[in-house]
């Protein structure tokens, strides 16, 4: 990892049993390496070194000394940042370390990063083949190894399944009653699966758009596994032809868009999407910082067609501006305020707005 370059830094993985034993007494080992980056990998092996760590902080700022001492590295898990706020706050910032996205690759390469997922191992794989394994593999020790290691004891097949119910489900509303009947376990069961999930970053719940509109609305959030590729690996769509073959395709477009315009938006940005009783729908919404509004209609394909409910819900929403995404190159006016344009573009505009 690049980090492993960083000029003076002392990198640890502790992973490593021997980087690991390094830490058996970490006030002394990480006191006499003081002055340098400590850069501390797979963290939440090591739970109890939060406390040591707020110690080492406190007494370095009393020194004098600048911030920015440790770079922990980790998977995300409720214990890990629940152990992190608590024996760090004040003193520690987060940031998610997301896939490769539309605005980290050629432009000419969208479409295999739609296929293959944004994992830098699946995307820069040499073959299609190649990737596919890698993604398997990725899914296989997640749930096998990773999780439990976390603490949840919920058995790799029963997560596995869930997982791929997700994945054909792509897009849709959250339905807990029938994914509990599909895995013979209650509602409550089912929660603490999807609660799991997202804390993990594999899934994304996106809530409707339930401000002021006088409208009866759609109170159910929507569920995405967010990397596009692990969502054609858990249904075996090992190719783009399998792919575009399938029902999933246009569900995992919008899926892989929705994630790569949340990347690129301003920190503090609100998502969610609106529909209301009628199937009046609109598939982003965008409260941006400074009160703005945006919304975004995504469609696969070159052609992309508004449907008349899009008007309805841009009259309901009143936005300050309008897109539809699709998956040509060319910007241009749709009508009733509406704009066509690529992923890269719109990312790339979103990326460049103020946070304030």
């Amino acid at each position: 990892m690049s980090c492993r370059a960083a000029d003076g830094a002392l990198y640890l993985d502790l992973e490593n049993p021997a980087d690991l034993d390094k830490l058996s007494d970490p006030r002394g080992y990480l006191e006499g390496r003081r002055g340098r980056l400590t850069i501390i990998d797979e963290v939440q092996r090591a739970p109890g070194l939060f406390q040591v760590l707020r110690g080492l902080i406190d007494e370095r700022v009393r020194d004098g000394e600048a911030a920015g001492h440790f770079l922990l590295l980790g998977s995300a898990s409720v214990d890990l940042l629940r152990q992190s706020s608590e024996s760090l706050a004040g003193r520690i910032a987060y940031l998610e370390l997301a896939p490769f996205d539309a605005l980290e690759v050629d432009p000419t390469r969208i479409q295999q990063l739609w296929t293959r997922g944004g994992f830098p191992r699946s995307f820069l794989a040499d073959t299609d083949p190649d990737s596919v394994v890698w993604r398997e593999s990725f899914i296989r020790s997640y749930l096998e190894r990773d999780i439990p290691q976390l603490g949840p004891r919920i058995p790799a097949e029963t997560l596995r399944r869930f997982w791929t119910m997700l994945a054909h489900a792509q897009g849709g509303l959250l339905n807990a009653a029938e994914l509990a009947r599909a895995l013979a376990v209650d509602g409550k069961t089912v929660a603490r699966y999807l609660d799991l999930m997202v804390d993990l970053l594999l899934v994304r719940r996106l809530p409707p758009y339930l401000a002021n509109v006088k409208k009866r609305l759609v109170k159910s959030p929507k569920v995405y596994v967010r990397d596009s590729g692990l969502v054609h690996t858990l249904l075996r769509l090992d190719t783009l032809d399998d792919l575009l073959g399938h029902p999933v395709a246009g569900m995992s477009w919008e899926g892989f868009v929705i994630e790569t315009l949340l990347r690129a938006a301003p920190e503090r940005t609100q998502a969610s999407f609106y529909r209301t009783a009628t199937g009046v729908e609109m598939d982003l919404v965008l409260e941006l910082p400074g009160n703005r509004l945006w919304t975004v209609e995504i469609k696969r394909g070159l052609a992309p067609k508004t449907e008349s409910g899009t008007y309805t819900a841009l009259e309901d929403l009143s936005p300050d501006r309008a897109f539809l995404v699709y998956s040509g190159d060319d910007r241009y006016p749709k009508g009733g305020g509406i704009e066509a344009i690529g992923l890269g573009p719109l990312a790339q505009e979103l990326a460049t707005l103020d946070a304030a």
